[in-house]
């Protein structure tokens, strides 16, 4: 029987203790201290976890941190950390340049390292970007390179330090963004500061009510306790790298209906499917043989203590065991593993724990080392070959990774070698190499590999090779796991615009919502009046979807980027323009909208408004070497030759290996009859100016042009080792052979 004080019904109602001023009880919620007021077991497990610490109002009890007039100055960041009337300061750059005194508001995480958050006002809350490390004890900066102009996209004070924009999902419970499109400004709300007991189990007001009714004796008690279903979903929701496609994700909602989570891009992942980026813990975790077995996270951790369930090899023994658990018979577990026999390594050694050799650590934010959820085997002669991370070298220091295999033949024999791997596959396609394809087509077409892997290996293959891959396209848009289903929609942007609609109009109508964002998106150029009957029908609801994530991402630049690219294939031109500033106006520093705003001018014919809008991009950044290639030619058509050689000129000092600005800036070097000049630019030590046949082309004619037969000799070699079966190229060079030994 449960006991329900009068005073903890009055709690769901009453102003929360600490004060602070994003608290606000959210309709279905109740205050966190109603949940620990009967389950006071799990509350005190759960008061020890991080998910209790991921944010808290900044104290004496809560900042870890040295702000005892410390200072931090490195790669040109320089911060100072001071206390004043109990309260905690920062003294560093602002947004407009100059150093002020900018108040600590709230504590964001607890260790390895805890960051602090900084109001600046309309509601924006700014992730500092010096870290407190709790290990070394030592302030560091989180960023990379040379640091970045104040307000820009990843200064302190920019978009992706914002708290509301970045981090709100997960680190407090049921957080509302609130963000006020007509203002820029944030009303960002919370039921609690940190993640609490509702951010898993959903809202409590009917869990309270049941509750009430039960401790009545009631007979009229509602089935069931009035909570969400906890599965892996809940974790996944923040444990993830995806996309948030709509608002108000409770736990239990399938995933891929509020998120649509990245596949293994080369920029994320490494080839053989290993954390590169920072990933979380669902991308890797789908590929490995645990998920397919129905593994979930509670099988290995604790949900309120956010802890394993078992110490050192003892967690992975409870189904790697000698007779495999029944559970799992399917996939078959079994075999002895914690022994010296399998890991000859001593026991109780590094070597000898299951998760050192099989979930290698990578270290993310500087400070914080995650292990790989994919559950490998070390590969050291993929690491040879591909430069992949393996757990050998990466504990024997100063070992080489041929070492390590020879090792491994020893031990196991050489069959380890030929172990099946997607490495050779998506390592190819990493380097644009077509003879990737037949591997990747058979990954898509073995219903043995996980669902994230043939979803990544569809839109590795149409990314290749474009319309030659319709058909596989056409086949993944019709496979029963979501994730393939989202790879063929992701794959068909590569797809010739008249194939798209063949290939995956099917996906319009899909029963998952993350699939049918990625098809609308893809299906951008088809107009919807193209369209009858039921498809069209199908078109506009998950053209509503994509609606719906553009609004859940209202303060994201490139979602509305996104949806203005969008707008402007559907001949929306005014919509996608207003996209397209909406999109400037949340960060003016990012380059890739200011392109597009420029080309949607020039492709409406108005080439003013596109030089005028890359001018406006290129004043706000001023070293991107795309904008000032683009404004560049924009000045082209408007026939202002030396200022359109300008900024084509700095696009190449920007970007020196890029081959299209250097040909392009020669061109108009020649036209304007600095022929001299537009030669020089081609210069054989730059790399990529031997492998570009349109460079090369450009440099001979020009080279001919003026007589300089000798170094154009140089790039008329260099045209045919690319074109070895070219026979014009071939007697080209003869030619310029003949001159140059005859000196004419």
């Amino acid at each position: 029987m449960l006991a329900f004080a009068a005073q903890t019904v009055a709690a769901e109602t009453a102003p929360p203790a600490a004060a602070d001023p994003l608290i606000a009880i959210h309709d279905g919620f109740v205050a966190e201290k109603t949940c620990t007021s009967c389950h006071a077991d799990e509350a005190a497990a759960f008061a020890k976890s991080h998910h209790a610490k991921a944010m808290a109002l900044a104290d004496d009890k809560t900042v870890r941190a040295d702000f005892n007039n410390t200072r931090f100055e490195r790669d040109g960041i320089a911060a100072e950390f001071f206390r004043r009337d109990g309260r905690f300061f920062v003294r560093t750059e602002g947004p407009d340049g100059r150093q002020a005194d900018f108040e600590v508001k709230y504590t964001f995480a607890y260790e390895p390292l805890q960051q602090y958050l900084i109001d600046l006002g309309h509601g924006r809350l700014q992730a500092f970007d010096v870290a407190w490390d709790t290990d070394k004890q030592a302030w560091f900066w989180l960023g990379e390179g040379k640091s970045a102009r104040p307000a820009s996209t990843y200064h302190w004070t920019g978009p992706f330090y914002r708290w509301n924009r970045t981090c709100i999902d997960c680190h407090s419970t049921n957080p509302q963004v609130n963000f006020q499109p007509e203002t820029n400004e944030y009303k960002s709300s919370y039921v609690a500061t940190s993640i609490g007991c509702q951010s898993c189990h959903g809202g409590g007001a009917k869990h309270v009510e049941w509750a009430k009714t039960k401790s009545k004796d009631a007979p009229t008690a509602a089935p069931g306790l009035g909570l969400s279903k906890v599965d892996a979903g809940t974790c996944f929701a923040c444990h993830a790298r995806r996309t948030k496609l709509v608002d108000g994700y409770r736990p239990g909602n399938a995933f891929l209906d509020h998120f649509s989570p990245a596949l293994l891009r080369r920029d994320l992942y490494f080839p053989d499917g290993q954390i590169l980026d920072e990933v979380f813990e669902y991308g890797s975790f789908q590929q490995s043989k645990m998920a397919r077995a129905g593994v979930t996270c509670f099988d290995c951790h604790k949900p309120h203590e956010s802890t394993v369930k078992a110490v050192g090899n003892a967690l992975c023994t409870q189904c790697h065991t000698e007779t495999a658990p029944e559970r799992f018979e399917k996939y078959d577990p079994s075999g002895v593993f914690d022994t010296t026999a399998h890991t000859h390594h001593p026991t109780g050694s590094p070597g000898a724990q299951c998760a050192n050799c099989h979930m290698p650590q990578r270290t993310y934010m500087k400070a914080d080392p995650r292990r790989d959820h994919s559950f490998v085997i070390p590969r050291p002669d993929l690491s040879e070959a591909y430069a992949v991370p393996n757990a050998c070298t990466s504990c024997h220091e100063g070992r080489t990774n041929a070492w390590s295999a020879e090792t491994m033949d020893k031990w196991y024999g050489t069959n380890w070698r030929n172990r099946p791997t997607i490495t050779h596959a998506f390592a190819a396609a990493a380097q644009d190499d077509r003879a990737a394809i037949d591997d990747l087509r058979r990954f898509l077409a073995d219903r043995e590999q996980p669902g994230i892997v043939r979803g990544s290996a569809i839109a590795e293959m149409t990314r290749l090779v474009g319309g030659a891959t319709a058909a596989d396209v056409e086949v993944a848009a019709k496979d029963s796991d979501p994730l393939v289903r989202l790879g063929a929609a992701e794959a068909a942007a590569s797809l010739p615009p008249e194939l798209r609609l063949a290939a995956i109009g099917v996906l319009l109508g899909d029963e998952t919502r993350a699939v049918r964002v990625a098809a609308a998106r893809a299906l951008g150029s088809t107009p919807s009046l193209d369209l009858l009957g039921d498809q069209r029908r199908a078109f506009d609801a998950a053209v509503d979807d994509l609606r719906t994530y553009v609004q859940a991402n209202a303060d994201v630049a490139e979602a509305q980027s996104t949806y203005g690219s969008f707008l402007f294939e559907q001949r929306r031109t005014d919509d996608a323009e207003k996209a397209f500033r909406r999109a400037i106006a949340l960060d003016p520093t990012l380059s890739g909208v200011r392109i597009n705003l420029a080309e949607l001018y020039r492709a409406s014919g108005d080439n003013e408004k596109s030089e005028q809008a890359y001018a406006e991009a290129v004043a706000a950044n001023p070293d991107m070497a795309d904008l000032r290639y683009g404004h560049g030619l924009s000045l082209v058509r408007q026939k202002a030759m030396p200022d359109a050689i300008r900024e084509l000129e700095a696009a190449v000092r920007l970007a020196p290996a890029n081959s299209r600005y250097r040909t392009t800036a020669a061109i108009a070097l020649d036209a304007v009859g600095r022929t001299d000049d537009a030669f020089e630019l081609f210069d054989p030590t730059v790399p990529g100016s031997r492998t570009d046949a349109d460079l090369l082309g450009t440099a001979i004619q020009l080279g001919l042009k003026l007589g300089r037969y000798a170094e154009t000799l140089e790039f008329a070699e260099a045209l045919a080792r690319l074109q070895p079966n070219d026979p014009r190229t071939a007697v080209l060079v003869r030619q310029l052979q003949d001159a140059v030994q005859h000196g004419r």
